[in-house]
């Protein structure tokens, strides 16, 4: 059998994209097929168990309307993450982590470092804001969440992206990044990130295990 030690940092994928770009979608696709865990910073909020102390601490901002500190979102996602480790849902030394809504910044990108190994940053890239924004409120009037359907919402989140978000592609710049057109069908975006994925190295070794 060949070598499945754990690695010393998660072999990661990023997927990055403006709000609408499909992000979460290729994410949960992605999470399904073997050999591949997706983790989106949505579900390490949705899983916390807020009688612990880094649980009151994010209750600390949350219950105020702020925004939770970047130190302590990193550390919720550790702590979510060790979860999945020691559980078996997530096994570093055969999968892949894809990660998507974190790192949310350079900040939180920088202090991920130690954890995480990037190996790939699929940015799914839709210069056409109004599909966007035509997307996003489609999905809020399904999902029964009027206020996100408001065009201000929309914009301010756009805004955000780019001052917070977009800075994370020079962060992670080079061969890393590989830009996907987002307005695909989404069949054709998975199809171009699959491609991605296996002109790594990392898969091709993983491709040769015995498992």
């Amino acid at each position: 059998m060949s070598d499945t030690s754990k690695p010393e940092r998660f072999r990661t994928l990023l997927i990055l994209g403006a709000p609408g770009s499909g992000k979460g979608t290729q994410g949960k696709v992605l999470g399904s097929i073997p050999r591949f865990h997706h983790l989106a910073c949505g579900d390490v909020f949705r899983s916390l168990d807020t009688r612990t102390t880094l649980g009151q601490k994010f209750v600390q901002y949350s219950s105020r309307g702020e925004l939770v500190p970047d130190d302590v979102t990193v550390e919720l996602w550790r702590e979510n993450i060790q979860h999945r480790v020691d559980s078996h849902m997530f096994k570093p030394e055969i999968d892949f982590l894809v990660l998507d809504g974190i790192p949310r910044n350079v900040e939180q990108a920088k202090l991920m470092e130690k954890d995480i190994e990037v190996l790939k940053v699929f940015h799914l890239s839709c210069p056409d804001r109004t599909e966007l924004a035509r997307r996003l409120r489609k999905r809020a009037l399904k999902d029964n969440r009027f206020d996100d359907a408001n065009e201000a919402v929309i914009q301010q989140r756009f805004a955000t992206y780019e001052a917070e978000t977009k800075p994370i592609l020079d962060y992670y710049a080079g061969d890393r990044v590989v830009p996907i057109d987002a307005s695909q069908a989404p069949a054709k975006v998975l199809y171009d990130i699959l491609a991605g994925v296996m002109t790594l190295e990392a898969w091709k070794e993983l491709e040769k295990m015995k498992i």
